[in-house]
């Protein structure tokens, strides 16, 4: 028992970011060494992230509804420039990755689509018609289902009605229920590093590294606008706001955010993370209460970058020259897209058929990008996550930062 206690001060003693790369590099080990073990040890993985995807809906819910209900008047939650930034960040990162594309035009081996059965959306005005019906949805349906559009709408709505007609009593539950939530958040948090070490050890001995290095230039071009807009861009934008040195706070937010949605690939089962990392920045709860979920949904600029990135490859591989004017068209296009279909099954890829449609690509071969897509996402889908997620707190903190400046 004293050898059981032993360990376990040990473990509490080591930081939960060094506790993520250990349990990161001995899931390489395993499923490197050994396939077999690391298939097995995947279900620590799907368990964690499992809990993570359980709890969010829940936690988005409970917090939103409690912060609106005790908001004072005058006390205002900030929310307009933080949307602001966000989707200044979304189209920066389409522009960013129409750029690359030009620089480092890229060919593609088109895969066989035949595995992606999901019917992606036609146009613009289906992926706002998805955005609308989202927002009236069902209350319980949109706890159940994960839509944070419709779950926003709720809990924005219920918080109002308990400010204006709820007893104190009655606010107090309610914020009773949000730090029980909360708490519940940070012992699913403390397992992160067992759940990372499942999931690396059961994408190694699932992918290995073979499938990836025919797309490698094709990677290439995608995380390097994603590393150039987390590096230079965001940084910029923030310096904007708070006008000193932005990498500590960019850093930490990558550090701190960005390493577990890398390894979960979810931007909902990051929040309850991002929740507890704008908590111990000392941010606004009214406003990182909203503005977290709200980035979880309309903050992409990872899936503007995907879905311009593949586009364009697309384009160049079959000979089709792409002028300025589409060139921004594409851009925009990349922007709404990835802010509307955030909830759609599939994320970004399955908006590629839409941007294609600007270069008049058949949804046949388009279809077949989404497979490419597919084929790289253990890498692509990964940081594009890491990047969205990680850029919701950045974002909140530099909004929050920049009105105590002023």
């Amino acid at each position: 028992m004293a050898g059981s206690n032993s360990v376990f001060g040990t473990l509490n003693r080591i930081d939960l970011v060094t506790q993520i790369v250990i349990g990161l590099v001995l899931g390489i080990l395993l499923g490197w060494l050994a396939p077999d073990a690391g298939m097995g040890a995947g279900l620590f993985g799907s368990l964690f992230v499992g809990a993570l995807k359980a709890v969010a809906p829940v936690l988005v819910f409970i917090l939103v509804m409690s912060a609106i209900a005790r908001h004072q008047k005058g006390n205002e939650a900030y929310i307009r420039p933080i949307i602001v930034l966000y989707m200044l960040g979304t189209f920066a990162a389409a522009v960013v990755a129409v750029a690359a594309s030009f620089m480092f035009p890229t060919s593609i081996v088109l895969a066989n689509a035949g595995d992606v059965s999901t019917t992606p959306p036609s146009g613009i005005a289906e992926v706002l018609k998805n955005v609308l019906m989202n927002l009236v949805a069902n209350p319980i349906n949109a706890v159940a289902n994960a839509n944070y559009i419709g779950i926003l709408a709720w809990a924005l709505i219920l918080g109002a009605a308990l400010r204006n007609h709820g007893s104190d009593t009655t606010r107090q539950v309610v914020a009773d229920l949000a730090e029980a939530v909360s708490t519940v958040v940070k012992w699913v948090i403390k397992f992160a590093p067992l759940g990372i070490f499942g999931l690396v050890a059961s994408t190694v001995a699932e992918t290995g590294f073979d499938a990836l290095l025919s797309y490698a230039k094709l990677l290439g071009v995608l995380l390097g606008s994603m590393i150039f807009i987390a590096l230079v861009v965001n940084p910029l934008i923030v310096w904007w706001k708070i006008r000193r040195n932005p990498y500590p706070l960019v850093l930490t937010c990558l550090r701190e955010s960005g390493v577990y949605a890398f390894f979960t690939r979810s931007s909902a089962a990051n929040i309850p993370v991002n929740m507890a990392l704008a908590k111990k920045l000392g941010l606004h709860e009214d406003t990182y209460s909203i503005s977290i979920p709200l980035g979880a949904t309309i903050n992409m600029a990872g899936a503007a970058i995907t879905i311009t990135v593949l586009s364009m490859a697309a384009a160049h591989t079959l000979g089709i020259q792409v002028d300025f004017w589409t060139a921004v068209l594409l851009s925009l296009v990349a922007t709404v897209g990835a802010c509307g279909a955030s909830g759609v099954a599939g994320g970004s890829l399955l908006l590629i058929p839409m941007a294609c449609s600007l270069f008049g690509i058949s949804n046949d071969i388009s279809m077949q990008v989404v497979a490419v897509g597919f084929i790289i996402g253990v890498i692509q889908d990964s940081a594009e996550t890491a990047l969205n997620s990680s850029t919701d707190v950045l974002f909140t903190a530099a909004a929050d930062m920049g009105r105590n400046r002023n």
